[in-house]
């Protein structure tokens, strides 16, 4: 269905009344039931005022020079959120890609990644989907970040703080159904187990179908974690995780004369009996935390990760069009690949503060090394021409000899300081500096050829803050990034991507926040951010030169927090362009980027009418997009209006009932090529129960 920006606007607008009119003139006041006092239920909290790592120092988020968006525990439950798409659809400037079915992936101020993953600050970058199971926040940072993260990370970072063992006592326990017989629970358990040691265990379970034809979902994660005091400044986290995901790929439908292919929205274009993904992840994390004194501080991060993750596909290969006899249909091609790695990081901060005359200091001093082992193996299958009336094929694809079989050794080792200045009471300045050694032994098994390549990387970055009055900061910014030329994955390295420099991500942006309330934050940011050494054709057939260039740009503003104690908010919005700018491998100079709306909208609004009663609504609205950087497949505009309730059975039994597309708009949610579109869910009901005990 085709709809214009103004009307999915319109849309938009009407959806935010909805949401935020009726509690307008709400006094402000605690929760606490005036008239029998049995039942006291805490408000929500959307609005998280400190992070760490934006600068891995404290800091307050409204003296951070940089665009963050913090979701927090709070709004992911209460949204029911069970994914990094659900939680990126309320960030403005980030976008979600469909990952062919079986991987979180990103694009961040129009740059696509599938590795720019992080959990508690450390590298996460195997192709997978990620539960929030076990999340305590999830902070999207956004602009080139190599200065604290290193390598990548060229439109943002998606980082996942976990939940701790932090003694608090803890038994909860979560049930959910919903639409299309999907099935889930989870538990949260923890307190201390003597003098100075605390235990917490995550865990969840989920069995799922889905409005999509012939979609199953299996799979869990169990996650112990411990802290021990070791001394009154000494503190040591450590963390296992374990996470199984089975479930049938899915890459959508087709397109036909460049748009979405008119069909029902559950109909499965493909096999699905030979369209799986099977995904073990095995995490260990420790974290060393020691205080020298008031102004002096160590911290020590490791993470081990070993992941194994297959997937095969049988999917749709072209657009729909007439065959021989007239009758509309498409291709059906196949490939299988397997992927195999581990990761070994480990980082060290010192974070010193001092104060000469009227100057303070918060100097960091790091280091980061790392080692990432991967094998890799793909096969491509046969194809089959099928039916578009008709387009599940259950006929046996055929796999051939592998096109790709690599393994891929990647060396990391860092340097990194940074200062954050303060000059009186108004103006902050960070500035930081950060050389990485990467280094890539690669040896592809199909051609016998072994390559390596080593690439030093200096990534600056450099900011202020001004603060006219107490409530608002002013802030610039400069950052730059790169990505060496083998992928955000490495998984492939040739003569020509050896010899070549690495992809630079450099970003401009300015900004502004304002601390409207004491738990309500508005922020403003604009930002361009240019990409550059991405490849382009060679005068000489079959040669490649770094010529290409991308230029994002754009204005991203957000409301997020607490209006009273009652009334919670998350808001944004994003007016964006990406254009290539010169051309690359993929397309010629003046095309616009893949998926990157030219407006886009969100907005959730959640207000307790009563300690026991409360109600949520919010819109989620785009502009159109192209599927791909052809440009020959347009997504149409659409505007998504979801809803919830929230009853407080008793003090420790709470039910909740979440609404998805309440008014059952037809739109397409992401796509992976022009000819993989994922269609937006139906209106889906999910019923929950939550008992505390």
């Amino acid at each position: 269905m085709k709809k214009s920006v103004m009307s999915a606007l319109r849309v938009a607008v009407s959806a935010a009344a909805v949401a935020v009119g009726a509690p307008a003139a709400a006094s402000e006041g605690a929760l606490d039931d005036a008239d029998s006092g049995t039942i006291t239920v805490l408000a929500p909290v959307y609005h998280s005022p400190v992070i760490t790592s934006a600068t891995r120092t404290e800091a307050e988020l409204r003296d951070v020079p940089q665009s963050v968006t913090v979701i927090t525990r709070d709004l992911i439950d209460d949204q029911a959120m069970r994914s990094v798409a659900d939680v990126l659809r309320y960030v403005p400037g980030a976008q979600v890609a469909q990952g062919e079915g079986h991987r979180d992936q990103i694009v961040l101020r129009g740059n696509n990644s599938t590795a720019d993953f992080f959990l508690d600050g450390l590298r996460d970058d195997v192709q997978y989907y990620r539960d929030l199971y076990n999340v305590e926040r999830i902070e999207v940072l956004k602009g080139p970040n190599a200065m604290i993260f290193g390598r990548g990370g060229g439109g943002g970072v998606v980082n996942r703080v976990t939940k701790k063992a932090d003694g608090e006592a803890r038994r909860e326990a979560m049930i959910q159904v919903g639409s299309w017989d999907q099935y889930r629970g989870a538990v949260d358990l923890g307190g201390r187990i003597g003098d100075g040691v605390a235990v917490r265990f995550n865990g969840f379970y989920e069995d799922s179908e889905s409005y999509r034809d012939r979609f199953e979902l299996e799979r869990f994660g169990l996650n112990p974690t411990a802290g021990f005091d070791l001394s009154d400044r000494t503190r040591l986290n450590v963390a296992y995780e374990h996470v199984e995901d089975d479930r049938t790929v899915d890459r959508g439908v087709p397109s036909a004369n460049g748009r979405p292919f008119a069909t029902p929205r559950s109909r499965y274009f493909g096999n699905p009996d030979a369209s799986f993904a099977t995904t073990d992840v095995d995490l260990v994390t420790a974290e060393l935390a020691h205080a020298f004194g008031p102004d002096l501080e160590l911290r020590v991060q490791a993470l081990y990760g070993d992941y194994d993750k297959f997937y095969q596909n049988v999917f749709p290969s072209s657009a729909v069009a007439p065959n021989a006899a007239g009758v509309p249909s498409l291709t059906l091609g196949s490939y299988n690949s397997g992927t195999d790695r581990e990761n070994l990081f480990g980082r060290a901060d010192v974070a010193w503060k001092a104060r000469t005359g009227g100057i303070a200091h918060e100097l960091l001093i790091g280091t980061e090394f790392g080692r990432q082992d991967t094998a890799n193996l793909r096969r491509e299958g046969t194809s089959v021409r099928v039916p578009a009336a008709d387009p599940v094929s259950f006929a046996t694809a055929v796999f051939g000899a592998p096109s790709q079989d690599n393994d891929g050794v990647a060396d990391v080792a860092a340097v990194y300081v940074q200062d954050r200045i303060g000059i009186g009471e108004r103006l902050q300045l960070v500035a930081g500096l950060r050389y990485d050694r990467f280094e890539l032994d690669f040896r592809n098994r199909v051609n016998g050829q072994r390559l390596d390549r080593t690439d030093g990387l200096w990534s600056p970055r450099a900011g202020v803050v001004f603060k006219p009055v107490e409530p608002v900061s002013l802030y610039a910014s400069y950052s730059v990034s790169y990505l060496p030329q083998s992928g955000d994955q490495f998984g492939t390295l040739d003569l020509t991507t050896a010899a070549l420099e690495p992809e630079k991500f450099e970003n401009l942006e300015i900004g502004a926040k304002w601390q409207l309330l004491p738990r309500l934050l508005l922020t403003a940011a604009a930002f361009r951010l240019d990409r550059e050494n991405t490849r382009a054709p060679g005068p000489v057939a079959g040669t490649t030169l770094l010529t290409g260039s991308q230029r994002s740009k754009g204005i991203e503003i957000e409301l997020n927090g607490s209006i009273s104690r009652r009334w919670d908010v998350i808001a944004g919005l994003a007016l964006q362009e990406a254009e290539i700018r010169s051309t690359t491998t993929a397309a010629p100079a003046g095309r616009d980027a893949a998926l990157v709306p030219g407006t886009s909208f969100s907005l959730w609004s959640s207000y307790r009418f009563t300690p026991r009663f409360g109600f949520g609504a919010g819109v989620i609205a785009q502009s159109k997009r192209y599927a791909t950087v052809s440009n020959a497949v347009v997504l149409p505009g659409f505007a998504r209006v979801d809803a919830a309730l929230f009853y407080a059975v008793t003090d420790g039994l709470k039910a909740q009932v979440n609404l998805e597309n309440l008014l059952d708009e037809r739109y397409s949610a992401t796509a992976h090529s022009d000819n993989n579109i994922t269609p937006g869910s139906p209106r889906a009901v999910r019923v929950g129960l939550t008992a505390a005990f």
